[in-house]
C-alpha cells in the first residue's frame, strides 16, 4: 500500500472479519476502533479515521445467519449500537461517511429471486427495518443519489436496482448532510466481479 502511495489503518481478526481505511498520499488518523456499547465485542467490524477534515467510518455488519438464532440476535444488537453511534456522528460539525458492507438486502429489488431469501438474515423484516431506521436518521445513500432508480445491473445470479445498493454487489456509502453537499459523482467498478476468484463485492 505504501508503494502505491496510500497510508492505511486496519482492524481485523485472523481468518474472519476485517475493516480498513486507506488515504492517498497521507496517513489516516485513527479516531475509533469498534462500535461503542459492548466492551466484550472484539470483532474486527468497525474502524474510523479523520482524513482531510472529514470522518470516514468503515464497517462490516454481522451476517446473522442462520436465522432465527443467536447470530441474527447479535446482528440486531450490533445495529442498535450502530444507530446510537451514527446519531452522534451525524451531529458532528464535519462531513462524515459510513462506508462498507451492511449485509442487508433492503428491498425485493436488491436480490435475484427474492422468494428464495425470505428467511435469510440479510432479508428478514426486522433487519430491513433496522437499515431503514438508519436512513430515516438522515444519512444519504450516495450511490442511490447518483444513479437513476430505473437503471439496474446484473451480475451472475445477482440483480440490483442501485437506488438501494445490493449487499452482494457493492459496498454501501452513507453520507451525512455536510458530506452530501460535496458529493459530485459515485459509481461501481463492475469489472472487478469478472475477475477469477473475486469477492462477492465490487468497489464503489
Amino acid at each position: 500500500m505504501e508503494r502505491a502511495g496510500y497510508g492505511a489503518i486496519w482492524h481485523g481478526q485472523k481468518s474472519w472479519n476485517g475493516v480498513a481505511v486507506l488515504a492517498r498520499d497521507q496517513e489516516p488518523r485513527e479516531t475509533r476502533r469498534g462500535v461503542p456499547g459492548d466492551l466484550d465485542d472484539s470483532h474486527g467490524r468497525y474502524i474510523e479515521a479523520a482524513i482531510d477534515g472529514m470522518m470516514v467510518g468503515c464497517l462490516y455488519l454481522p451476517n446473522g445467519n442462520p436465522a432465527p438464532g443467536p447470530k441474527v440476535d447479535y446482528k440486531l444488537r450490533w445495529f442498535e449500537r450502530l444507530h446510537s453511534y451514527a446519531a452522534e456522528l451525524f451531529e458532528l460539525d464535519v462531513p462524515c461517511a459510513l462506508v462498507g458492507d451492511f449485509n442487508i438486502m433492503p428491498t425485493d429489488l436488491d436480490v435475484y429471486k427474492p422468494e428464495r431469501w425470505r428467511d435469510n438474515a440479510l432479508f428478514r423484516p426486522e433487519v430491513r427495518a433496522a437499515y431503514a431506521e438508519l436512513i430515516a436518521m438522515g444519512w444519504t445513500d450516495a450511490l442511490g443519489c447518483c444513479i437513476p432508480n430505473s437503471e439496474s445491473i446484473r451480475s451472475g445470479s445477482i440483480s440490483a436496482t442501485l437506488s438501494l445498493v445490493t449487499y452482494a454487489f457493492a459496498s454501501t456509502i452513507f453520507c451525512s448532510v455536510r458530506q452530501y453537499a460535496r458529493l459530485q459523482t459515485c459509481g461501481v467498478d463492475r469489472f472487478a466481479r469478472a475477475w477469477e476468484h473475486t469477492s462477492d463485492h465490487a468497489p464503489v
